[in-house]
């Protein structure tokens, strides 16, 4: 007996050390032993030592003066920049003089027939609602402005996203090498990055295209990559062993296998487009999200919801439209010449209208919809703000929520010395990744003390980590339900498009006199604007999980739940890993907001920086708010180890 208990402690602990986790804590362990007393005795401040930070202001400073020195002599603008801004502009100007050509009876039944001709006459009819509504709102002019640029900018988007998709799907190693790059252009807040397009491009059209793709065209190539990488591999196999060449498996199987993984990353990106609508207008885009900021400017809820609805319509219709056409390509037989009398039917249409002078909306048949809007922002200020009898107002619930959440975790956060950070960070990244994933998001994370903004970084981690805890909570619960019901799911799919193609302008005033000013509503506006993408991939994920194993766990006796917990959310893993990574990156995306609102911190950073052409201050925020996106992707998103026993 003693014999046996002696030796027990000697067989357990190589036991333990048989774990990867394990074995990587002790590794990190050591070498935190090491450097931990080095690092305190060299700098002891339990903020991020002053002597390890660099001064970028002077070199961003002779950058910016040199673009203005040379943008209209340097052979680089004139002959590079010169050419994409001109493409730029005639393509939009092209598609805006055929909008405005075609009339308003012209675009209605073009829009009609070609949503009759991909789905039927329920979405002809709802295409037709969409555009009279936008004149009616006596908004068809600024409409077909922002339709015009986004067109292009979908269009160049979708291009530009599918042929990295392509790329990282077929190759692991670009697919490791374009996750920084995508996350830096989706994370990176559009206000920060405004400011260098303006230098090189001027205010203007090209700018406000330039800003739209770098922004929606993530999401495209995100789950381009995914369906190809997703795809069955027993059927690729089957297609291999037929002998065919790597481009014949491309096309006849990986492709029609991620088509609504293809399709999804269309519609995420015709959303995203246009929920940049508002902030393009800032450098001269115009149309809708000018009529956006100019109605905020003078603190005009309606005025600001009159341009709103219209661009939530567009969004709602050239989803629909798009997602019907992937839907039913080449199922109908004599398709083709069926769309080609669809199209001469629509072009008669237009000639006719032309013909009869119905081109530009009628005054007469317009609505006014801002006054009862602010008559009802002011009831809920008055009613809702405070005094509710048992739950509280809504500054009650701010309130707490800020004392309860936000204050201790961001107090928790700056009292924690910044070396003990970098160990929390490379234990959580290399816990569910490689040594170079823990080194990526170490690397990360120090690079925002070396720009010296290692507290405010700290503070808009907080509030990230608050919001996205919120929608990942309620992204998941409402997926989930979505994907267990068809009904719901139909019911859910509006409401998600309204949510992520109202521009967060809009109902940025509502939030702020039900929230008050503060991190609340940033955390609030926050949350809107992620929701929807985490409730679509999580609900797409979980309809795709094979029905086979469904059916074999329900054989075997499983439960509802039981088969929610057991079958489809393990093998949902790689779709709800992926909406979490959005839900991350899209709260990231509007921490620009939590500055306008009272958020403080780097969001408040780059608004100072853009408002006061501070290329410096802008640019340093905003690459700080880039790095917090890639650590926290790093430490979020396992990465497969190459080998079976490395760590």
């Amino acid at each position: 007996m003693t014999t046996v208990s002696a030796s027990a402690p000697r067989l357990a602990l190589p036991g333990l050390l048989r774990h990867h986790a394990v074995r990587k804590l002790l590794l990190l362990g050591l070498v935190a032993a090491v450097l931990v007393p080095l690092a305190d005795a060299r700098w002891s401040s339990g903020s991020w030592p002053h002597a390890l930070t660099v001064d970028v202001s002077k070199p961003l400073a002779d950058a910016s003066n040199w673009i203005i020195d040379n943008r209209d002599s340097h052979p680089l603008f004139l002959y590079f920049f010169g050419y994409i801004s001109n493409a730029v502009v005639l393509s939009v100007r092209a598609v805006y003089l055929l909008l405005l050509a075609a009339g308003w009876a012209g675009v209605t039944a073009i829009g009609a027939v070609v949503a009759w001709r991909v789905a039927g006459v329920k979405l002809a009819a709802g295409t037709t609602v969409a555009f009279l509504a936008c004149g009616l709102l006596d908004m068809w002019v600024p409409t077909m402005q922002t339709l015009s640029l986004m067109v292009v900018a979908v269009l160049v988007s979708v291009i530009v996203g599918a042929v990295l998709g392509l790329a990282a799907g077929l190759s692991d190693r670009f697919h490791r090498a374009l996750r920084p790059v995508l996350d830096t252009m989706q994370v990176l807040p559009a206000f920060a990055y405004l400011l260098p397009v303006v230098l090189v491009f001027g205010i203007g059209v090209p700018a406000a295209v330039l800003a739209t793709v770098v922004y929606a065209a993530p999401p495209m190539a995100r789950l381009t990559a995914l369906g190809l990488r997703g795809a069955d591999k027993e059927v690729l196999e089957a297609v291999e062993s037929l002998g065919a060449t790597a481009p014949q498996r491309l096309l006849t199987a990986r492709l029609p296998l991620a088509r609504k993984e293809l399709l999804l990353g269309l519609n995420q990106t015709i959303m995203m487009a246009l929920s940049m609508a508002v902030i393009a207008s800032v450098i001269g885009a115009g149309g809708l999200g000018d009529r956006v900021y100019q109605a905020l400017a003078s603190v005009d809820v309606g005025a600001a919801l009159e341009a709103g609805i219209p661009i939530v319509l567009l969004a709602v219709v050239l989803d629909r439209i798009t997602g019907a056409a992937g839907e039913h390509a080449g199922e109908e037989p004599g398709g083709r010449l069926r769309w080609i009398y669809a199209a001469v039917a629509a072009v008669a249409v237009a000639v006719a209208g032309r013909l009869a002078g119905l081109l530009d909306w009628p005054d007469a048949w317009t609505a006014n919809l801002a006054d009862p809007v602010n008559r009802a922002v002011d009831w809920m200020t008055a009613h809702l703000y405070s005094g509710v009898p048992v739950v509280g107002g809504t500054a009650d619930w701010a309130g707490r929520f800020t004392t309860w959440v936000l204050d201790p975790v961001r107090s928790g956060l700056q009292w924690l010395p910044w070396w003990s950070v970098l160990l929390l960070v490379a234990a959580l990244a290399w816990l569910i990744g490689t040594w170079r994933t823990a080194l990526t998001a170490v690397l990360a994370m120090a690079a925002i003390g070396v720009l010296g903004v290692w507290k405010p970084s700290l503070d808009t981690l907080s509030q990230v980590l608050a919001a996205v805890a919120v929608t990942l909570v309620l992204g998941f619960a409402i997926g989930i339900a979505a994907a267990r019901s068809d009904r719901f799911e139909r019911l859910l799919r509006p409401v998600l498009d309204v949510f992520q193609t109202m521009p967060q302008f809009v109902y940025l005033i509502p939030v702020v006199a039900l929230f008050g000013v503060g991190r609340a509503p940033a955390i609030a506006a926050a949350v809107v604007y992620a929701l929807p993408a985490v409730v679509r991939i999580t609900a797409q994920g979980l309809r795709q999980v094979d029905p086979a194993a469904l059916e074999s766990a329900r054989s075997l006796g499983a439960s509802s739940a039981q088969q929610l917990r057991q079958v489809q959310l393990p093998l949902a893993r790689p779709a709800l890993l992926l909406a979490l990574n959005q839900g991350v990156v899209l709260v990231l995306a509007v921490v620009i907001i939590g500055g306008l609102v009272g958020g403080g911190a780097l969001g408040y950073d780059v608004v100072f920086g853009l408002a006061q052409g501070d290329l410096a201050t802008g640019l340093v925020a905003g690459a700080a708010i880039v790095c917090l996106g890639l650590m926290l992707d790093r430490v979020t998103q396992p990465t497969q180890r190459r080998t079976k026993g490395g760590v």
